[in-house]
């Protein structure tokens, strides 16, 4: 008789070999241009953690962000953003890895729709995929 609680299930599951690179007020480069500059992490919603253990997300996850640095009428705000880089290397399903230079986002509104109307720098084919509008905007999707 198999042990309840010993296995892997829960979690996130529509990631499953992508490694975890950004945590809790990680800060991330925007990558749009809607008037921000750097923003900071302040929630990962839908990620479900123990008591008092922050919540990680990665390469096509949607975060909620502070805006740190930008013109004065977006900065103190608070957005919704897609992840689109990372800089800790993560494997594909295909078996190869990857890295970007540095950890960046688009702002979105609450159902996906950029507030920027360009894409500066590479996406990851992850967030492309799982975010239409994002992968419309962008330049060059890898």
């Amino acid at each position: 008789m198999a042990k309840r609680g010993k296995g892997l299930g829960g979690g996130i599951t529509y990631r499953p070999g992508i490694s975890a690179g950004l945590h809790h007020e990680s800060l991330l480069r925007c990558a749009d241009n809607s008037g921000a500059k750097v923003v900071m992490i302040i929630g990962v919603p839908r990620v479900k953690t123990r008591i008092r253990r922050v919540g990680s997300c990665t390469v096509g996850d949607k975060v909620i962000v502070s805006v740190k640095e930008g013109t004065p009428e977006v900065r103190r705000q608070i957005f919704h953003c897609v992840i689109v880089r990372q800089r800790k290397p993560f494997r594909r399903m295909d078996g190869t890895w990857i890295q970007f230079e540095d950890n960046a986002g688009v702002i979105v509104t609450e159902e996906g729709e950029t507030k920027g109307t360009e894409i500066r720098g590479p996406v990851a084919k992850e967030a492309a995929e799982r975010w239409p509008k994002v992968a419309g905007l962008s330049s060059m999707v890898i």
